[in-house]
């Protein structure tokens, strides 16, 4: 079985991808598991000098890694060299973690009690098709530093970067099979990945609906997860903030990746007074967007993945009031023009549903209490933004909006200092962060008798 990768920016054939079945994902694992016993059994540091070392060749591959991305799944080539380096600093960030991974003395009578953090064993990924190499790297990163060994199944859609990243692991001088990038179908070496009982922990980066099966599965053994699902994401505008620069910079808080983020601020929440100015500075920046080849520096936003993704995106726009467009490329390519949209109820389509395409939804406001209500007003609870110059107000909002990751005046909230993770169905667990690699162990605790 195999996988025709398509250039979303111009429709091409390229890579031919060989599937795994079951079988070759089992046999994989096992690979997995013999690698990983070596792996924990080295010195602490001398795992940190070889993540170090993986550091240095994603460093030195960088333009390959950003091309690659460009093709495969048409991000703006600015972006890639970004995402490039993201997983090269988030290697040599938890590179200090083997070293760190301290345990505590618990005083107790009779005796000493101690705790250890052993290492799950092998932890299987499954990345999805948006952010496919930063994404290998948050949870490939700190589950190696903290002693495992990673089967990671990318997206049938945007292997190549993770494909590369496992080469270039070795050519640092990973072992052989510690991490290893199992090409397939969900249903197949994904389900597999979830059912195989070697497999202590799962990481999932996707939709809802495919996290939900997931854990069910994964329930059966007991299994550890980690799920970072959808999101709908509100940017909260009140009338006593800076409500131009709101308005500049919120664009670039949804069309990102041409919207294809779960931390877009898909949903813009203006306070009434200050709607009209809002959409008077919102409309010129939205028609500036600079969509297109993703190969030139200084494009901002490229093609949406697939044509299905294209279509479904397009099917939100059916009935919707369109306020104003941006413009992008005709012919080949799965383009689609930055759309703004203004709802007419919580309860519109584009106001409700995930879309995951370059269109943000308005919707006014009258109080504070009514914009918390609004925001919370999704099963999703992953990202958002709030906008005021009121201290206080900022605080308030803040702790009482259900979301894991928020921004006030900014939309700056994803880190790899610092934990990320969803509230509601927008997932559980976090990724990031000092913690990160304590997620990817078992806490043990040892009595050690004084008296005996």
């Amino acid at each position: 079985m195999s996988y025709t990768l398509i250039n979303p920016a111009t429709e091409e054939s390229m890579e031919t991808i060989e599937h795994l079945d079951a079988r070759q994902t089992d046999e994989a694992i096992e690979k997995a598991v013999k690698a990983q016993e070596k792996w924990a059994a080295l010195a602490p540091g001398d795992r940190a000098m070889l993540l170090r070392r993986f550091a240095s060749a994603v460093d030195a591959d960088n333009e390959n890694l950003a091309q690659l991305e460009v093709r495969n799944s048409g991000h703006p080539i600015d972006q890639a060299r970004y995402e490039a380096n993201n997983v090269r600093d988030v290697l040599n960030y938890y590179a200090g973690a083997p070293e760190r991974l301290v345990g505590k003395q618990i005083p107790v009578a009779g005796g000493i009690a101690v705790t250890f953090h052993e290492p799950i064993g092998v932890v299987g990924m499954i990345t999805p098709w948006n952010y496919p190499m930063p994404i290998a790297g948050w949870g490939m990163a700190p589950a190696l530093a903290a002693g495992n060994a990673v089967v990671l199944k990318p997206a049938e859609w945007t292997p190549l970067t993770s494909m590369r990243l496992a080469e270039l692991g070795l050519e640092a001088g990973l072992p052989e099979n510690l991490f290893q990038v199992l090409n397939g179908k969900g249903t197949v070496v994904g389900e597999r990945l979830v059912t195989n009982e070697k497999v202590g922990k799962i990481v999932f980066t996707g939709s809802t609906s495919v996290g939900k099966h997931i854990m069910r599965g994964a329930a059966d053994q007991i299994k550890r997860v980690t799920l970072e699902l959808g999101g709908k994401s509100a940017n909260i505008i009140f009338e006593d903030a800076d409500v131009v620069k709101a308005a500049t910079t919120a664009p670039y808080a949804v069309f990102e990746n041409a919207g294809q983020d779960c931390c877009a601020r898909s949903r813009i929440l203006v306070q009434r007074s200050v709607y009209d100015k809002f959409m008077e500075a919102l409309e010129p920046v939205v028609k500036a967007v600079k969509v297109g080849d993703p190969s030139l520096s200084g494009t901002e936003v490229g093609p949406l993945v697939s044509k299905a993704h294209r279509e479904n995106v397009s099917s939100f726009l059916d009935g919707a009031d369109v306020a104003f467009q941006g413009s992008a490329p005709t012919g080949k390519g799965f383009w689609f023009a930055p759309t703004v949209v203004l709802a007419k109820s919580p309860s519109d389509r584009c106001m409700a549903e995930e879309i995951f395409g370059p269109v943000v939804t308005v919707y006014p406001f009258e109080t504070e209490a009514e914009a918390i209500e609004l925001a919370n007003g999704t099963e999703y609870g992953l990202s958002g933004s709030i906008w005021t110059r009121d201290l206080g107000r900022g605080i308030r909002v803040s702790r009482a909006v259900q979301s894991g990751n928020l921004a006030v005046n900014s939309h700056s909230s994803l880190r790899y200092t610092t934990p990320f993770g969803g509230m509601k169905q927008s997932g559980m667990g976090r990724e990031l962060g000092p913690d990160a690699p304590l997620h990817f162990t078992e806490e043990k605790v040892v009595f050690f008798n004084s008296n005996s």
